[in-house]
């Protein structure tokens, strides 16, 4: 369960360029896996994170409406690639370029998702920052009934904007 009593702080960690981080969860997003990456950008330990809500490491910079978005991809046993901001145990934030895909059990049934996350390119940290602001302040405006609606209309008008779908915006970026 997310610690609500940790502040987010200006501080920054920066992925090194041959980091991954990987994480493993069930069909819930409860975590089964963490490597030791994880565990140090994180700031928690394996037996903190293991049996956790991934959401543990979720930052309040994070529109809502970009995780409905992740969810409902991978929950169609689609794979999806984001820039997320995510927090620390120290209320510090690193940024990751996610992949994230369905794992299959034999019967084709999703029985959980990974995740790999990588060092993400500055400059499309520089270009996805206002948008995520933009949909955050959107949803506070909405208010928590209609946040995730009003999110999504964000995004969806700039994705009218530039002609792309969400897939090829993140991958211009």
């Amino acid at each position: 369960m997310k610690d609500k009593s940790i502040a987010p702080t200006q501080r920054e960690r920066i992925m090194r360029e041959d980091d991954f981080i990987v994480s493993k969860t069930d069909p819930k997003g409860i975590i089964t896996y963490c490597n030791p990456i994880f565990i140090e950008f994180s700031g928690y330990s394996e037996e903190e994170l293991l049996g956790t809500q991934h959401n543990i490491i979720r930052h309040p910079d994070m529109p809502r409406a970009a995780f409905k978005l992740v969810w409902d991809t991978i929950q169609a046993g689609k794979e999806v690639f984001a820039y997320v901001k995510n927090m620390s145990k120290d209320g510090g934030f690193y940024w990751v370029f996610t992949h994230i895909t369905p794992d299959l059990g034999p019967r084709g049934d999703i029985v959980g998702y990974t995740s790999v996350r990588r060092c993400p390119k500055r400059e499309a940290l520089e270009k996805v920052a206002p948008v995520y602001r933009k949909m955050l302040d959107a949803e506070k405006a909405a208010g928590a009934r209609d946040a995730i609606a009003a999110g999504t209309a964000v995004l969806v008008d700039l994705l009218k904007q530039t002609g792309m779908s969400y897939e090829e915006l993140v991958f211009s970026l």
